[in-house]
């Protein structure tokens, strides 16, 4: 115990003092130490003072203790032992970067445009047959369309420039015999979406989705099919009207309708056929001659001269060269074997993003949704999917696959608003157009498709069988047009079961009393 006299005095103070400095310092030393280091992208990141869109797992390496791992709101982060430190190079924390982190490309663009080429080039040097030394030798190149001095490797196997087990990719991808790497990647350097092979789509991916839905429809009769593709056709274009809270005139709506019918054959990705398809299906005061040449946004006014903004488009000088990488992306995985489902969200909602038209978008890309799975034979022929009713039910869901990317970018994006709400993108954004990972999108699509099927189609057709039924009981009890009798199942529907006085007083006021009873029973038993 210290007597408080003693303590007082000053000396003893000052070198209680000073003995207290030190054993804190040697605790601060001691917590920085242990303070686990950011490692690949995350290093990289730090050290160069870079921003950019929120990648899917961040890696720390600390001095101590075991592996740890982390998951919220499906973001990873891993702490690794000390062993795992890669060093303090740059080509060292881009392997480790490519090894735990997995490829982000939009990342890999940023941070090859900062870093010294010497430092990469020192890299690939001093291992120069390496896998992951040829994939950023590749990827560097593919990215910037620099070429670094370096001689080609003249011998050694090919090596994915994805892992295949990973990611998906196209199956034929083609030979780059400088870097003996197989170039199995989506795009070009334009527009090349990454999709990973998550849990979630490695499980929905091994389902036949076809097979499913081929043996539902081998239940229903063909005439009936053909009744229901009708349906199912003038139901999706509502649906995808009503998302976007428009109501179309009816020549509106058959135009949609006809293009959804020309879906199952021909390609409309193209700018050709995006063009006509635009010109089609909004108010003729809105079609576009070529893609927009304005800066366009999508966000709500709160109040005068208040806007939230919820997503900023590409810049106008930046969508000739997207829209390009995105139609030639569309056919490298066209013959690329490239899953159906994957294949259609990777370029759907790429063009979404991209929003390329003044008006339109949003019902375009729905549409490339059916046309890409009918052209990947996802869809049986004389069938189709009514995904739009789907999103239309399932609101959230469908907003926060367009918000997994939309919501990151805002914060990327500097830009002003003037006083008549027209929009300048002050930064250069291209690149997180160009590499978008649509992995949050794939297994949003496929949750769609999955309802679309097992219960939106199933429920459609099954409800044309109980309407055909109804109609025959009926027409038993009564020898009526068809028109009165699709009438009073309409009305009986819409008032549960039942035919109000008002109804019957003015449209089948010719009714007996026992025809009714009977016919209003036969509804109940027939949609039971």
């Amino acid at each position: 115990m210290i007597n408080l006299n003693q303590f007082i005095d000053n000396n003893v103070f000052y070198t209680y003092s000073a003995t207290l400095i030190i054993i804190l310092r040697e605790i601060l030393m001691k917590a920085t130490i242990l303070e686990p280091r950011p490692a690949g992208y995350a290093c990289l990141i730090e050290n160069f003072g870079l921003t950019g869109m929120p990648h899917w797992h961040t890696s720390f390496v600390s001095s101590s203790g075991t592996y740890q791992s982390k998951i919220q709101d499906g973001m990873v982060t891993d702490i690794y032992p000390k062993r795992y430190w890669p060093g303090d190079k740059i080509g060292n924390h881009l392997e480790f970067a490519l090894k735990y982190d997995g490829v982000n490309l939009g990342m890999l663009n940023k941070i090859f445009a900062h870093v010294p080429q010497e430092g990469i080039i020192s890299y690939i040097k001093s291992r120069p047959t390496g896998k992951y030394a040829r994939r950023i030798w590749f990827f560097y190149e593919f990215l910037t369309g620099r070429t670094l001095p370096l001689d080609d490797i003249t011998s050694g196997n090919y090596v994915e420039a994805l892992e295949a087990k990973k990611y998906y990719t196209v199956r034929n991808g083609d030979k780059s015999p400088r870097h003996r790497i197989l170039n199995n990647l989506f795009g070009f350097r334009t527009f090349c979406p990454v999709v990973r092979k998550t849990e979630t789509l490695s499980r929905l991916d091994s389902e036949d989705l076809r097979k499913k839905c081929e043996k539902i429809v081998a239940a229903y009769p063909s005439k009936l099919l053909r009744r229901a593709l009708s349906y199912l056709y003038n139901k999706e274009t509502k649906s995808s009207f009503e998302i976007e809270h428009i109501k179309p005139n009816a020549s509106r709506t058959e135009k949609f309708i006809s293009s959804l019918e020309l879906a199952e054959k021909e390609d409309f990705c193209e700018k050709k056929r995006l063009l006509a398809l635009q010109n089609r299906i909004v108010d003729p005061r809105f079609k576009d001659s070529d893609y927009r040449g304005t800066q366009n946004y999508i966000g709500q006014t709160v109040s005068y001269q208040n806007e939230v903004i919820h997503f900023v488009c590409p810049k106008p000088d930046d969508i000739p060269n997207l829209m390009s990488g995105l139609i030639e992306c569309h056919k490298r995985m066209k013959t690329g074997r490239v899953s159906p489902v994957v294949h259609a969200a990777a370029i759907a909602y790429g063009f979404v993003f991209l929003h390329p038209f003044e008006d339109g978008n949003g019902r375009i890309h729905r549409f490339l949704i059916h046309n890409i799975l009918s052209l990947q034979g996802m869809v049986p022929p004389g069938l189709m999917f009514p995904v739009s009713a789907v999103m239309l039910k399932n609101p959230a869901d469908y907003d926060a696959s367009l918000e997994a990317f939309s919501r990151p970018l805002l914060g990327l994006i500097d830009y002003h608003l003037d006083e008549t709400g027209q929009m300048t993108v002050e930064n250069d954004t291209a690149c997180w157009y160009q590499y978008m990972d649509m992995t949050a999108q794939a297994e949003a699509l496929y949750g769609f498709i999955i309802k679309t099927i097992k219960e939106e189609l199933v429920t459609e057709l099954s409800f044309l069988v109980k309407y055909d039924h109804t109609r025959k009981a009926i027409q038993d009890i009564i020898d009526m047009p068809d028109r009165l009798i699709d009438l009073f199942i309409q009305l009986c529907l819409q008032n549960n079961g039942n035919l109000s006085a008002g109804k019957r007083a003015a449209h089948f006021d010719f009714l007996t009393d026992e025809e009714l009873t009977a016919m209003t029973q036969a509804v109940r038993n027939g949609f039971a």
